[in-house]
């Protein structure tokens, strides 16, 4: 039996996985990491200078780059983007909408006692939806709302990432055009390999005069790119479990070990790794029918600030983490059902058949 058969494994799970449990896992470790910020309770754990929240971010944009690059090379272009916008802008849009309108109101009420000006007072409420309604957050703040909490003025500081993740769709959206790129693992892997270079070299980059937004979209393509590389990989070998282990191993090594880039160098370890772990862990059949990580992930900050503001830290930080847990969890739900899954539901009609959006693992947060 040679190497290559050796190393070849079974087809991924597409159907029977547990990466709605993964990625909520990932949401929740954000919303963990944050606790620390908004509470005022320090920095939390840490690694290389980043949080656990940024960990979690980059398994998000991990999964999302093999997820993302299946559902590019199996549906039309014009479905892959209608399919994106529909994942992404209704449940985004309706959760700042409750900031400004629901729960902005609250806070004014709690601070000052009146809603007095809180209409007219930059950034308003409409400015704040209309002004970060591409994606692109340009305001964190309302009014004079959350000026007594311990991290003030801002009522999301997780939507951020979703703008970088979504120039991650357009850049699979514009490699998928390239027969070369459908065929092969090679431009894939050389795409992986020119993100990494330009994140290792960011700071010459950044002598261009090269803003903060091209800063970032260099810190977290990597990790997308890094799981696209691994479905051509995945589709075409399949998952091997001790090749998998193996890349678990890797994987930990670069990110403890190598302090600035080892993180974006594991992404196509890490991918693999987690592939596997999604497909040999069995996720709660609840979860595998409804994706509220999304939700969970978008809603728990604005949860977390509200919940400081009414004295919720008065009941200790533990107890604090698990009251907005189970706050953000029941609007996620709500999100899904109301808003998300809605409006994926709507755009199939008009997409072609036999697209992966129809598989659960594809419908995901990112």
């Amino acid at each position: 039996m040679s190497a290559a058969t050796a190393l070849r494994g079974t087809p991924y799970p597409y159907r029977r996985n547990s990466l709605n449990l993964f990625r909520l896992i990932l949401a929740a470790m954000v919303l963990f990491a944050h606790a620390f910020y908004i509470a005022g309770a320090g920095d939390g754990p840490h690694l290389h200078g980043e949080n656990l929240g940024g960990w979690a971010v980059a398994g998000f944009f991990v999964l999302s780059g093999f997820l993302i690059t299946r559902s590019r090379l199996r549906t039309k272009p014009g479905d892959y983007l209608l399919h994106r916008i529909a994942r992404i802008f209704p449940g985004f849009v309706v959760c700042l909408l409750v900031i400004a309108f629901v729960f902005a109101p609250i806070a004014a009420l709690i601070e000052h006692g009146t809603l007095a000006g809180f209409l007219s007072t930059p950034v308003t409420p409409l400015q704040y939806v209309w002004g970060n309604i591409t994606l692109y957050i340009d305001h964190y703040d309302i009014g004079t709302t959350l000026q007594s909490v311990p991290y003030p003025g801002a009522w999301n500081g997780s939507l951020w990432t979703l703008f970088y993740e979504f120039c991650c769709y357009i850049i699979v959206w514009l490699l998928g055009g390239l027969a070369v790129y459908r065929r092969s693992p090679w431009l894939a892997a050389v795409a992986f390999l020119a993100g990494l270079a330009v994140w290792i070299g960011i700071d010459l980059a950044q002598r261009w005069g090269l803003d903060e937004s091209f800063f970032l979209l260099a810190k977290l393509a990597p990790f997308f790119l890094g799981g696209a590389f691994v479905y051509f990989i995945v589709e075409r070998a399949g998952i091997n479990r001790w090749v998998a282990i193996g890349c678990l191993v890797v994987a930990v090594a670069l990110i403890f070990l190598v302090p600035r880039w080892g993180g974006q160098a594991s992404a196509p370890f890490l991918a693999y790794g987690l592939l596997w772990l999604s497909a040999v862990i069995r996720q709660p059949a609840w979860i595998a029918r409804n994706d509220v990580s999304y939700g969970f992930y978008i809603y728990a900050w604005p949860v977390q600030q509200l919940v400081v503001l009414i004295g919720g830290l008065a009941l200790g930080f533990p107890v604090y983490i698990v009251v907005t847990i189970v706050v953000t969890f029941a609007l996620a739900w709500l999100s899904w059902v109301g808003i998300e899954r809605r409006a994926m539901r709507w755009v199939r009609p008009a997409a072609s058949t036999g697209s992966p959006e129809s598989v659960p693992g594809d419908i995901q947060r990112a």
